[in-house]
């Protein structure tokens, strides 16, 4: 490492008096920065509970694009953008370069870090990057709200062979790691509030567990279900000290009246016995709270397939769950969200940034992974990509990673490709990554019996998609899952996978900036020019926004450092801020 790279990473050389940020005052790219570009403002100054940090590093994220496309509409946006502009970028590498008096004991100059965005304090959302100002600056101040919130300190620690590009992908990564490792309820919530919702042809039904003196809710709402039923419950309740209401006869437009009831916005169990119309489904998923139970318990198929929320079980971690037997309790078992090992996963829109990184996770699990990747896309020429990046990969974990794109083949065509791969079962995980209901519905009945259906992209809640519900309460068994974000323990997980070497977060690296090209990198994400992600180098001085594809041409010494199957490595890292660095 360059004398000059070492006393960066020091963190120890005279700030500046000013810095450049990125201002966004409202919805639209014209409306991000001033006349275009980056604004200079003094350095902040930091009170003795705070401290100075220097962002080293910033991932571009497609979260990013929705606080540009919504503005103020933006659910996170709390404050005024006209008189507070928002600072993008959560996704963050930094270092410690002043310390506040009462914080000298925690930190220390030259400390890396980074930043676990879904920031929390005395309970309320203060995200990095929307409330409080994200990365798309050189020097930032995090106080109390960052470095005493509800998890303790949302900054994990560095170690010296972690490289800034490696770091600030950590934080997307996390957000990959968490959708498989959600964990859902194998019982009634105790202490919460459940429906039981009947049908004309329920016929009889049991609870043989999650209601007795070691699990059970608080409130029962039943809603036309079977004397039998209604008694059975009733003697437990009584006994359990567990409040029962009955509001029957209720319609679909009607069916907040059993919310309402029982003294809630939302039921932590919502379920249906029997054969309900499709009409039912919306409705009534629409009263199931956050993280809560949706389940389809009959033994009679439904007569007809059912518009689903796929935003809400994207966004709220909802469970879809049934069971076609008598006893209610079995649509509660527990599932792997886990990818089977020597199975198949299909990743739908793998040609993208976070696709890359389902991709890779694939096939970096070797042995205890799937024996083949299917990797699909509607560009061709993006899942190339996939193909050069990730094939070396593939053949040094012995993985079969399967490119296909979606425009070369007809539907009937591509079925058949998907039932000849997976030796006609159909996938037993599929992940999409394009925020289409359509193609949500495809995945869904493409998957295998007992596969898992995993909505990563982003639907708004309140999109539908139009399902074969009866899959769920079958002998299919399928489940859908989805996750938004991460936790700190998603970030740690990633970061101590980077240090063991099971995981190269750099990997989907695609294209480098200075802080100056940032604006260039966002809008040609929105147009899908980069088959994977932007990282923006905040202190890189003069540094054109610039594909790794492109670096053989533009930047040969850099591009001398790149790893097989042109991939970011720390040594090109080091080559570029030797070169872009201020001296």
């Amino acid at each position: 490492m360059s004398e000059k790279v070492q006393r960066y990473r020091q963190g120890s050389e005279p700030l500046p008096a000013s810095h450049r940020k990125w201002l966004l005052f409202g919805a639209g790219f014209e409306n991000l920065g001033v006349d275009g570009h980056t604004t200079e403002a003094p350095l902040p100054t930091y009170g003795p509970d705070e401290i100075l940090v220097r962002n080293d590093a910033v991932g571009l994220c497609f979260s990013d694009l929705k606080v540009i496309k919504a503005g103020q509409e933006h659910p996170r946006i709390i404050e005024d953008m006209r008189t507070k502009p928002v600072v993008l970028g959560h996704e963050i590498a930094l270092t410690v370069v002043g310390v506040g008096a009462n914080r000298r004991d925690q930190f220390k100059v030259g400390q890396r870090f980074v930043v676990q965005a879904d920031v929390f304090y005395k309970g309320v959302s203060l995200a990095v990057g929307y409330v409080i100002p994200g990365g798309l600056q050189q020097y930032n101040v995090f106080g109390k709200e960052v470095l005493d919130g509800d998890e303790g300190c949302y900054l994990l620690p560095l170690q010296p062979q972690q490289g800034y590009a490696a770091a600030a992908l950590s934080e997307p990564w996390a957000c990959v790691e968490s959708a498989y490792v959600i964990e859902y309820r194998d019982n009634l919530k105790p202490g919460g509030a459940a429906w039981f919702f009947g049908a004309p042809s329920a016929g009889r039904y049991t609870l043989s567990r999650g209601f007795d003196d070691a699990c059970h809710p608080r409130v029962v709402v039943l809603t036309d279900v079977s004397e039998d039923f209604k008694s059975s419950l009733a003697i437990r309740a009584a006994e359990l000290g567990v409040k029962l209401i009955e509001v029957n006869g209720l319609q679909p437009t009607e069916f907040g009246r059993a919310a309402e009831a029982a003294g809630v916005k939302a039921f932590d169990d919502c379920i249906l016995m029997g054969p309900h119309p499709a009409s039912h489904i919306a409705p009534a998923m629409a009263l199931t709270a956050f993280e809560g139970a949706f389940i389809l318990a009959s033994t009679e198929p439904y007569a007809e397939a059912a518009p689903v929320d796929v935003g809400r079980l994207h966004y709220e971690r909802m469970l879809l769950g049934g069971t076609d037997s008598p006893d209610i309790s079995a649509a509660y078992h527990k599932f792997d969200r886990q990818i089977k090992p020597g199975g198949v996963i299909w990743v739908i829109g793998a040609a993208g940034p976070m696709g890359h990184m389902h991709v890779q996770r694939a096939l970096e699990l070797g042995a205890r992974g799937p024996r083949r990747v299917i990797a699909s896309d509607l560009l061709p020429e993006r899942l190339a990509v996939v193909e050069r990046k990730f094939g070396p990969l593939a053949r040094r974990n012995h993985v079969d990673l399967v490119c296909l794109a979606d425009p070369q083949f007809t539907p009937e065509a591509f079925k058949a490709k998907l039932l000849e791969l997976t030796d006609g079962q159909g996938p037993d995980y599929i992940v999409v990554l394009a925020p289409v209901p359509a193609v949500v519905a495809r995945a869904y009945n493409e998957l295998g019996a007992g596969g898992v259906l995993n909505v990563f992209a982003g639907l708004n809640r309140g999109t539908t998609a139009t399902l074969d519900v009866n899959a769920v309460r079958d002998a299919r068994q399928l489940r859908i899952i989805g996750s938004s974000g991460s936790s700190i323990a998603d970030l740690r997980l990633v970061l101590r996978k980077s240090l063991d070497g099971s995981l190269s977060p750099e990997q989907t690296l695609a294209a480098v900036t200075g802080l100056e090209g940032a604006r260039e990198g966002l809008e040609g994400m929105s147009a899908q020019r980069f088959p994977g992600k932007v990282v923006v180098f905040p202190q890189a001085v003069n540094l054109p926004l610039t594909t790794l594809d492109e670096m053989p041409e533009k930047m040969p010494e850099i591009a001398a450092k790149l790893g097989e199957g042109q991939v970011w490595t720390s040594a090109a890292e080091e080559a570029l801020l030797e070169k872009y660095l201020k001296e």
